[in-house]
């Protein structure tokens, strides 16, 4: 099993998630149904434009996603069940550009038996939180996405 460079709450679904890996997620909040995840915009994510490419706003929120469906420690019985994705759909809002903070805000809304659905609210920040002049937010919103779940047998 790969060790990862992830720092913060534990997830076992990250520990071979190397894409998660190679765009540096940092897990800052787990709890059931929600997640809060936070990254550096790099050079490499981004578009002809300069501004963050819509594929890395997009994953980073899929992982924020993956993470609020997935029980960090399964219960008895479900270890060998995964929840996917069945369906998203990504808003842009405001474009985000290199150095710049994202938070992702993942929160589940409703879950009915094997499905679920979950909003994911992505901020841009010139600095993380910690450090920013106003704390109480976690920057810009800069995208909403919105995940369909379900649970599936893990193969």
């Amino acid at each position: 099993m790969a060790e990862t460079t992830l720092s913060g709450p534990h997830h076992q679904i990250l520990e071979n998630d190397y894409a998660s890996e190679w765009m540096g997620i940092e897990v800052l909040s787990l709890s059931d149904g929600h997640a809060t995840i936070r990254m550096k915009l790099r050079q490499e994510m981004l578009n002809g434009f300069g501004m963050a490419h819509g594929g890395m706003i997009f994953a980073f929120g899929d992982t924020a996603f993956a993470l609020a469906c997935n029980p960090a420690v399964p219960a008895p019985g479900e270890e060998n069940n995964i929840t996917v994705a069945s369906g998203v759909d990504i808003n842009f809002l405001k474009p985000a550009f290199r150095g710049q903070v994202l938070t992702a805000v993942a929160d589940r809304r409703s879950s009915a038996g094997r499905s679920g659905l979950y909003d994911i609210q992505i901020f841009a920040a010139d600095a993380p939180p910690a450090e920013a002049a106003n704390s109480d937010t976690p920057g810009e919103l800069i995208a909403e996405f919105r995940g369909r779940s379900r649970t599936i047998p893990k193969k």
